[in-house]
């Protein structure tokens, strides 16, 4: 679900693309980059950078708010420095936001970011400078969530707005993502393999029960029918049967209370 920053960024994208599409002459196309480049609540500017509207700057004087509008798609605070000769001079408008851009840079690449390292990429003198900026500029303008650790001298992010992709990043992410397909493809392949493997088994051991639970019932059914067959009192009287095993019982009872006797007799008369 987008949230209201992101809503916003849609709205002013398709603003400023309206207002492209409606200009004819380079210098109005310039006017229109430099507003966008300073407007406080965008962040993102790739889909104004392909507008075919755009493309009329290429060639003219102002062709160089094409690198402008690059810079502010894919660039850093620090690109800016390393190009200063080839790029027209900002406002301060345009410096802070591209210092809010590099603040987003870095927090792609890492979750916590030193100090020292924020106030050389931002160009800030002292701790107290990148505290403010980091608070007022990121912070409550909705770009960063993080806490400021003094005692580390660092600012942890805890979420970061997503700048644009550069070319190379997108078909690196579309290679990352193809692989992950493949990947969950091969595990779902297996996972349904495992299924399968404990389908068969189950049906196995339901058709082994099966048979073994049929085999008893024959065997009941046997040994009731022989039963019928023979009678009652003949299978109880047969060798083996119950009667044989009840006299031998009282026999063996028998044995025991006259041997007892013997053993009485064996002692003298007092």
């Amino acid at each position: 679900m987008a949230t209201d920053a992101e809503r916003r960024q849609v709205e002013l994208i398709e603003q400023f693309s309206a207002q492209a599409a409606a200009l004819s002459s380079a210098p109005q196309l310039a006017a229109l980059v430099l507003e966008a480049t300073s407007h406080p609540a965008l962040f993102a500017f790739s889909e104004l950078l392909s507008l075919p509207a755009l493309s009329k700057l290429a060639g003219t004087q102002y062709a160089s708010s094409l690198d402008v509008l690059r810079l502010f798609a894919y660039g850093t605070l620090k690109d800016y420095k390393s190009n200063y000769g080839t790029l027209p001079a900002l406002l301060p408008d345009q410096i802070r936001k591209l210092k809010q851009l590099s603040v987003l840079t870095l927090a792609e690449l890492t979750k916590v970011l030193p100090y020292d390292q924020l106030m050389q990429e931002l160009d800030v003198s002292n701790v107290r400078q990148l505290e403010d900026f980091l608070i007022n500029e990121c912070m409550y303008s909705g770009i960063v969530r993080g806490k400021l650790d003094q005692l580390r001298r660092c600012f942890e992010v805890q979420f970061a707005t997503g700048r644009d992709l550069t070319p190379g990043q997108l078909n690196n992410m579309i290679d990352t993502l193809s692989d992950w397909l493949g990947t969950s493809d091969n595990l779902l392949h297996q996972i349904q393999e495992k299924i399968k493997w404990a389908d068969t088994m189950s049906e196995t051991n339901k058709k082994h029960q099966k048979e073994f639970e049929d085999k008893v019932e024959e065997a009941k059914k046997s040994i009731k029918a022989d039963i019928d067959l023979r009678g009652h009192d003949d299978f109880l009287s047969e060798p083996g049967g119950i009667m044989d095993f009840e006299e031998d019982r009282i026999r063996s009872k028998r044995s025991d209370i006259a041997g007892g006797d013997n053993q009485w007799h064996k002692f003298p008369r007092l």
